[in-house]
């Protein structure tokens, strides 16, 4: 049988205290699909994630967003975690890459506090979106048009709210990533 996802390349951009779950279950998700996935961060060596309100285990990064450019991969994910995106968010070699994927049309998935990366690119205005409910008024304030579902999809644009979507959360971003870009 096929795989969805064969030859697709997909960045996961993540640095220390992204959310283990949310990282780990949609990259697995997106390798039983036949996708290669690549972990990129602010550093060299290894990125270490935020599990079950303590720190949980280090993963290696393939690249840095400074050696990579957008147009190498065919979709973005943005796992959550507090201090991941506040740490991403305010980097612009991060909000740049996110950006070309914006404008591009690309599929991208963010899940939990993950979409507040996205707030920086002045690109979400709009959009229909979800996330931890600690961050709507600041996807409101973009301009976003926040539901509170599970799951939501906004022409390749992925979001659901926490770990416990994960199922749907993968489901639509594989069926996304399978689509490609979205004009």
């Amino acid at each position: 049988m096929e795989k969805k996802l064969s030859g697709k390349l997909v960045a996961i951009i993540v640095t220390d205290g992204f959310e283990q779950s949310e990282f780990e279950k949609p990259k697995q998700a997106l390798e039983e699909q036949g996708a290669k996935v690549e972990v990129i961060s602010l550093k060299k060596g290894k990125v270490k994630a935020w599990k079950d309100q303590n720190w949980g285990d280090e993963f290696t990064v393939d690249a840095t967003i400074e050696e990579v450019e957008s147009g190498t991969y065919d979709a973005l994910v943005l796992p959550g975690g507090v201090m991941n995106p506040d740490k991403l968010r305010v980097n612009d070699f991060v909000i740049d890459f996110i950006a070309d994927f914006l404008d591009e049309g690309k599929p991208i998935a963010a899940i939990c506090h993950g979409p507040w990366t996205l707030i920086e690119t002045h690109n979400v205005e709009g959009r229909r979106m979800t996330s931890y409910h600690s961050i709507k008024t600041d996807l409101i304030n973009a301009g976003v048009k926040w539901v509170d579902e599970e799951v939501v999809v906004d022409d390749g644009l992925v979001t659901s709210r926490s770990p416990k979507d994960l199922p749907a959360f993968c489901e639509k971003m594989i069926e996304e990533f399978a689509e490609g870009v979205h004009h």
